[in-house]
């Protein structure tokens, strides 16, 4: 698949990697030299200095017979631009990065596609969504739902309290009643193991499970985690995420925001009427207590500067707040929540990455997911008559061993994949895989 992207930035850098990996055909174009250089050093791929809204370059970047081209540049107009002009150079399949939110929506004024873009995506969209997800599923570092939550994703970090810790894979069967969950994924420190029956679960393990919505509290109750009652909660920063979160929540939860510029903040008590709108600096120690910081059940830090975010969530963990979520720009800080003591951190660009991603995929895929600190996904796919993985029951499929399937709906119900699984056609199955499975993990669908 040959596929132009637009922006060298880290969304842009991030997406040339993992398709680099796969052996895609990528072109990154960019004005920047600096930054092309670090990519070209570092990945197998090609670059090109140029303006991405010039057809000439464009054209000289190879556009007229481009699969799919993606605008991924921190500009919105830009993204549009070259969106609408790549189309009619020939790129087969347009997507552009936007900054507006409304741009996304189903009922927007302006028919997008009819101009040439394909698919648009924000990046505050997908993190306002992912946040909201997080408070709905409060014991989690992580949380994915598949077919309206028929099958979950979600993941947790074990400690050594855990009943599960030093147990056996193998030892699940052995519990009592329906399994209503699977482990498809261990990250222990930096490498992510496709667990085994012979595997163990050990202190510090951040575990993967794909789960039945009865399997939730199992899993729960296995790696001593409880249920967070969430009622009072702490948003910091007024940004686009921070007053769509705000918005999102507000009808079932009581919300603060805490926002420093005061004619920003004013804007958001007219906009959010169910909103308490505190005008001030959330770093500051005094504000926070009197804001009763200790009381709030969970703390958000939304702004623009990721060691703020950081910070200020360790110190409402200082005072007692159960669930703490902080947005980062540097993806390097990813790998952090899991040392320092934030229940997660989150990046907008690894959300809008992994979005990104179901339009590269082979197969009739509905929904596809990056995780962080790693170059492992999760995909869900639609199964297509006649395609390999009906043919034979799931342990006579020679599987890719880097891959594993965790579940599957059939019928609107959600059910967990044994080795004696037949899967069928218009089944939906939830995979989870490595980046070098994933080629061959596309050809069973």
């Amino acid at each position: 698949m040959k596929i132009l992207i637009a922006g060298a930035g880290d969304v842009g850098f991030h997406l040339a990697r993992m398709l680099s990996i796969e052996y895609h055909d990528i072109i990154l174009i960019d004005v920047n030299k600096e930054k092309l250089a670090y990519a070209e050093n570092h990945l197998d791929i090609m670059v090109f200095k140029g303006n991405a809204t010039s057809p000439e370059s464009l054209a000289n970047a190879g556009i007229h017979d481009c699969d799919l081209l993606i605008a991924v540049t921190s500009s919105q107009s830009i993204n549009i631009n070259v969106a609408i002009i790549g189309k009619q150079l020939g790129a087969k399949k347009t997507v552009a990065r936007v900054s507006y939110m409304e741009y996304v929506h189903e009922n927007s004024p302006v028919d997008f596609k009819s101009l040439g873009i394909d698919y648009m995506i924000s990046p505050g969209e997908l993190a306002a969504t992912e946040i909201e997800k997080l408070i709905d599923k409060s014991a989690f570092t992580e949380s994915f739902d598949f077919d309206k939550g028929e099958l979950s994703l979600v993941g947790l970090n074990l400690n050594e309290q855990a009943p599960l810790t030093d147990r056996s894979i193998q030892s699940l069967a052995q519990l009592e009643g329906e399994l209503n969950f699977m482990p498809v994924a261990i990250q222990r420190k930096s490498d992510i193991v496709i667990p085994k029956g012979s595997d163990y679960f050990r202190n510090g393990d951040h575990i993967y499970f794909v789960a039945k919505p009865e399997g939730i509290e199992q899993i729960m109750q296995l790696c001593g985690k409880s249920t967070i009652e969430i009622n009072n909660v702490m948003i910091l920063g007024g940004s686009r995420i921070g007053f769509k979160t705000a918005r999102n929540l507000c009808n079932e939860l009581s919300i603060k925001l805490i926002e420093q510029n005061a004619t920003k903040a004013a804007e958001l008590a007219d906009d959010l009427n169910n909103v308490l709108i505190i005008h001030g600096d959330g770093t500051n120690v005094e504000l926070l207590e009197e804001e009763s910081i200790s009381d709030m059940d969970a703390f958000i830090a939304v702004t623009g500067n990721s060691e703020t975010n950081i910070m200020s969530c360790l110190l409402a963990k200082a005072k007692g707040v159960s669930k703490t979520i902080a947005l980062v720009e540097n993806m390097d800080y990813i790998q952090l929540s899991q040392t320092i003591g934030i229940d997660t951190l989150i990046n907008k660009k690894l959300i809008a990455a992994g979005d990104i991603f179901r339009h590269i995929r082979k197969g009739n895929i509905i929904s596809i997911r990056n995780l962080y600190d790693t170059d492992a996904e999760i995909l869900e796919f639609e199964v297509t008559t006649g395609t390999k993985i009906t043919r034979k029951p799931i342990k006579n499929l020679n599987f890719p061993k880097a891959a594993i399937i965790g579940g599957l709906v059939r019928d609107g119900k959600g059910y967990i994949t044994l080795g004696d699984t037949q899967i069928y056609a218009g089944d939906h199955v939830v995979v989870f895989s490595r980046p070098e499975a994933i080629k061959k993990v596309e050809s069973f669908f």
